[in-house]
């Protein structure tokens, strides 16, 4: 459970509880953190259309890539649930085991390329208040990836440290979606 709960007879809106229906189908139950977004539910509409917008098969970046860039942010804000639910997506999207338990120390595995590394170097920068881009990592950013894809990308780290953040705050535990986790 986290520090604030939902009431038993609290009443969602109906785009929120179809938005439960969804969950429910996709992974068994409601996620904690919807039951907590639901209680604002213009921006629990926002998040879940804006997660949709970065998430999707035309992204510029591979959906492997993305969910580890899920998790490694999600590990430098200590968000429990956000890295449980990631990391069993980098499992179903064909990462293997050793590499999502190297993510921490990635910048000295073999297991990652200069793409998934520049990313990754990117999203710590973005994530830890003490550090910040700056044109050379921009610089090594275009090596491997558009315009486009480093405003998508930009966009995803930012999602995801809004999303992980609000979870860590809240005390939203693990749901137990990865064993590997």
């Amino acid at each position: 459970m986290s520090y604030i709960e939902t009431p038993a007879n609290f009443r969602f809106t109906w785009y929120v509880r179809l938005l439960f229906w969804l969950q429910r189908r996709r992974y068994g139950r409601e996620l904690e953190p919807a039951r907590l977004w639901g209680r604002t539910p213009r921006a629990f509409l926002a998040m879940a259309t804006m997660y949709g917008a970065l998430d999707r098969k035309s992204s510029p970046i591979d959906p492997d890539l993305r969910a580890l860039i899920l998790v490694r942010v999600s590990q430098i804000n200590w968000c429990s649930f956000c890295i449980d639910i990631n990391s069993a997506t980098c499992l179903k999207r064909g990462v293997s085991e050793e590499k999502l338990a190297a993510l921490p120390q990635f910048a000295e595995s073999a297991l990652f390329d200069e793409r998934e590394k520049a990313a990754l170097h990117y999203a710590e920068a973005m994530t830890d208040s003490n550090r910040h881009s700056d044109p050379a990592l921009i610089a090594r950013l275009r090596q491997h990836f558009s315009d486009d894809a480093i405003i998508e990308l930009t966009a995803l780290i930012a999602y995801q440290n809004m999303s992980s953040k609000f979870n860590a705050a809240l005390g939203v535990p693990a749901q137990g979606f990865c064993a590997a986790a």
